[in-house]
């Protein structure tokens, strides 16, 4: 007699939970569908955080506060979240500065400025209202506040504000003694974001000192701007954020004194390349996952390139710093738009938004 045939089949709990007889029990999209449509706040994907308040900065951007869940796992001041959206029946990822400190209340802050075109933002803007719930991803990013008693100085332009101000915060708080130069570049006085926030701080905080550049009646700041306004710049740590080139000037500055140490920088539009017989060229790009042959043009980012052949990849911040669009790059060659680095490894990871090809590719998408 065969006793395997009368012995019972033993089964071990992972097998029961798996088991399609309890169905749609242990199905975790059922459970989380079913959560969100209960209450927003229920979702397991993410950290959702529902607008508790939205306050009009300038003409073009607004700080939203948002109070997300119990699971959120705090933040240091200057990094980032990537927020997610739901446009027309597509799901959207941007990547926002968290623009204020750790609060004791748990809120936070994001202040987004309203871009030309851009579909996030504008929804952001015109949709968006209190008691609704965004979801985020957990807070990335190194780009924090300078640590020990070294002065500090934090240089910014146009929205490259928003990380700073998570910092001077952050500052305010834990080391209200030490000496922080803020210094801010923009257009006009009705694009200056935090106006009335920081000239407040600047009156109730006496180590603070704020400086402001009026780029349409001082022109434009660079280098010898702050090596004029602050002679001393070698002697503070430095945080700079703002467009490429104004980074691109400071990083300068503080490489060619001998304290490039003292500088930690972020920025959010990608190196301009010059034109050249080089970079005019088109190049073949083979998808290996979906089989989809392009072309992308050596002078786009592979990002808006695979975008404009009809390809969906996930991405987020769209100036390299989310690295939700990074993928493997099999072979070929590629150029970093914020380095400018030149690289043919196989079997890399790229990032798709700050990337450029520079011959054939192969990409895992």
């Amino acid at each position: 007699m065969d006793l395997a045939l009368e012995t019972p089949r033993k089964w071990n709990l992972a097998q029961l939970l798996r088991s399609p007889w309890l169905r749609p029990l242990n199905d975790p999209v059922a459970w989380e569908q079913l959560l969100s449509a209960l209450n927003p706040m229920w979702s397991t994907r993410g950290f959702p955080a529902r607008v508790r308040a939205i306050v009009e900065q300038t003409a073009d951007s607004k700080t939203f506060v948002l109070q997300p869940g119990r699971r959120w796992p705090g933040h240091r001041a200057g990094q980032h979240v990537v927020v997610e959206v739901e446009i027309d029946g597509r799901r959207l990822h941007r990547s926002f500065s968290l623009s204020a400190a750790q609060r004791a209340d748990r809120t936070l802050e994001i202040t987004v400025k309203r871009q030309p075109g851009a579909r996030v933002s504008g929804w952001l803007h015109d949709r968006l209202r209190v008691g609704d719930v965004l979801r985020l991803s957990a807070p990335a990013g190194d780009f924090l506040t300078p640590e020990g008693e070294d002065p500090v100085l934090l240089l910014s332009a146009g929205s490259g504000i928003t990380p700073l101000m998570a910092m001077l915060g952050e500052l305010k708080s834990r080391q209200p003694d030490r000496r922080v130069v803020f210094m801010h570049a923009c257009r006009m006085p009705r694009d200056f974001i935090f106006r009335e926030r920081l000239q407040q701080l600047a009156r109730d905080w006496p180590n603070l000192q704020l400086q402001v550049h009026y780029s349409a009646q001082d022109g434009r700041f660079d280098a010898r701007t702050l090596a004029q306004r602050l002679p001393d710049y070698r002697d503070f740590q430095a945080r700079v954020c703002g467009p490429r080139g104004m980074v691109d000037a400071i990083e300068a500055l503080y490489r060619d004194a001998g304290v490039a140490k003292h500088m930690r920088s972020e920025s959010y539009l990608g190196r301009v390349l010059p034109a050249s017989a080089t970079n005019d060229l088109d190049h073949r790009v083979h998808c290996s996952k979906t089989e989809q042959v392009f072309t992308a043009s050596a002078r786009s980012n592979l990002l808006g390139e695979a975008e404009a052949a009809g390809l969906r990849p996930a991405h987020g911040c769209r100036i390299g710093i989310c690295k939700t669009c990074q993928c493997s790059k099999r072979s070929g060659t590629v150029e970093n738009l914020r380095t400018g680095e030149i690289s043919s490894e196989p079997d890399e990871l790229i990032q798709l938004c700050i990337s450029v090809a520079r011959s054939p590719l192969e990409l895992v998408l």
